[in-house]
């Protein structure tokens, strides 16, 4: 069943025409990776799917509601988080205070608990969490940028270049949380370069090139699909 559902979106930028008709969807329980060039697009999907961003055309259907007639601000009391590309951390406050923040739609007596699940998932944050944000490294604000979107309860978790700008240690450590967050049932929205990474640990993928998806398929194939591979993977 598709608890995500995107039908014809067409997005500008003035007179850029970013995304030409995309279509997709994402299953309960899966890992979706969306691949491509800088300036395929990917970003903008994400974008569009929070709000952010307008489509002129089609349809976005999460869980039965439709996007394109609800606020952005909206989006995360119907389950759906948002991890922007570059973290956007709230660099002043403490990790406790950003994790705080990204539960505010919830009752006060869910905080804690959510808290401490976050922590079983990054210890890290825990060992941290009276530091203040900006002082941390980026592996660790990109831990607290997921951390404060897990605090929201999603249904659905989108990620944008969780990889970008971490050592290879840190985008396995990354990689593998995000695995045991989906074995543990938050459906993932992955966008991200490192193509090898993300299809090593999706059910399925779309490849986009300059706004438009050009190839779908499970993971597995796209990772031995020789025009991804010369493409993306460097084979």
């Amino acid at each position: 069943m598709s608890m995500l559902e995107v039908k014809d979106i067409n997005v500008y930028y003035g007179s850029i025409h970013a995304i030409k008709g995309i279509s997709f969807s994402v299953n309960e329980g899966e890992i979706i990776s969306l691949i491509g060039a800088n300036g395929a697009g990917k970003t903008t999907v994400l974008h569009t799917i929070s709000g952010l961003l307008t489509s002129t055309t089609g349809q976005i259907t999460f869980m039965d509601h439709n996007l394109m007639k609800i606020p952005a601000h909206k989006m995360v009391t119907l389950g759906l988080a948002h991890v922007p590309e570059g973290r956007h951390v709230f660099t002043r406050m403490t990790v406790k205070e950003n994790l705080e923040m990204g539960g505010y739609t919830l009752p006060k007596e869910e905080i804690e608990p959510l808290m401490e699940e976050v922590y079983s998932h990054f210890p890290r944050l825990k060992e941290r969490e009276s530091q203040i944000a900006g002082t941390l490294s980026g592996g660790e604000q990109q831990m607290l940028a997921m951390g404060r979107a897990l605090m929201s309860k999603p249904r659905l978790l989108m990620l944008d270049e969780p990889s970008m700008g971490l050592s290879p240690i840190l985008v396995d450590e990354i990689f593998s949380i995000i695995h045991s967050l989906n074995e543990a049932g938050t459906t993932i929205l992955l966008v991200e370069q490192n193509a090898q990474m993300a299809l090593s640990i999706a059910d399925r993928g779309y490849v986009l090139e300059t706004g438009k998806i050009v190839l779908s398929a499970d993971a597995d194939e796209l990772l031995h699909n020789d025009m991804v591979r010369k493409a993306y993977l460097g084979g």
